[in-house]
């Protein structure tokens, strides 16, 4: 990989390997994936049920760890790092959108929003701060707790959340999975916006078609390897893209 290459990587991971179990009883989840996440897209992550996904998303996210192989966050070995010094770098380089909201019940939607930055001890970019507030739309739920918002509202929230401290890169996993069509529309644009407009990074993992239609890639997984990749996608050349795969 050229020089130039990696500064526009945002997150990769060399031959990585995956085992769960020992012995003629191993299994693994990871069989020798190599990938790489360019800064400014917004890739998908596709394939049949226990193809790999999530356990790839999240050994590239440092909620795991691979057996073999390497793990980056943009130059970082993964492994390098001291559980201490992993935390730091999720928390200020990394934003996570989870198909659980993962709110505060007790925190109002603005103080959930807010809370990545003040775990840090830093302020939010005023500018930056009001640009996400429009663009989700909540300007006149913040003052609300999770109990008082819809659905989509909270996944709204927490999508913010992932992206008031401009991380490097947000990692989503289904990240629409709970809501209805409408709030999955409204969530998807938002992240489609992010890209498009602010340059975020985005890497989901997704099993729908129409979700995986956002992205700018799709990396296909079967059996723990990437079997085929996929650039401007629509919702129906996924479809018999996963047809073929036996998604």
């Amino acid at each position: 990989m050229t020089t130039t290459e990696l500064t526009r990587t945002a997150a990769r991971v060399e031959n990585g390997i995956k085992s769960y179990g020992e012995g003629d009883a191993s299994v693994h989840a990871l069989n020798g994936v190599t990938v790489s996440f360019v800064q400014g897209e917004f890739t998908a992550i596709m394939g049949p049920s226990g193809s790999g996904k999530s356990t790839l998303l999240h050994c590239i996210a440092g909620l795991d760890t691979l057996s073999e192989g390497k793990a980056y966050i943009g130059d970082v070995d993964l492994a390098s790092l001291s559980d201490r010094d992993l935390t730091i770098l999720r928390r200020e380089r990394v934003g996570f959108i989870f198909q659980a909201f993962n709110l505060i019940p007790t925190l109002d939607a603005r103080e959930n929003i807010l809370l990545p930055l003040t775990i840090a001890g830093k302020d939010a970019d005023t500018d930056w701060y009001n640009q996400i507030i429009e663009t989700v739309g909540l300007a006149d739920r913040l003052t609300h707790l999770p109990a008082e918002l819809s659905g989509g509202q909270q996944q709204r929230v927490a999508a913010a959340r992932a992206l008031v401290s401009r991380p490097e890169i947000v990692f989503a996993d289904e990240p629409s999975g709970n809501l209805d069509s409408k709030s999955s529309a409204e969530l998807l644009g938002f992240m489609r916006r992010a890209v498009k407009e602010f340059g975020q990074t985005i890497v989901m993992v997704t099993h729908d078609p129409g979700t995986a239609a956002y992205a700018d890639r799709i990396v296909f997984l079967t059996d723990g390897k990437i079997v085929d990749e996929m650039s401007d996608p629509t919702a129906d050349s996924v479809f018999d893209r996963l047809k073929s795969l036996g998604g």
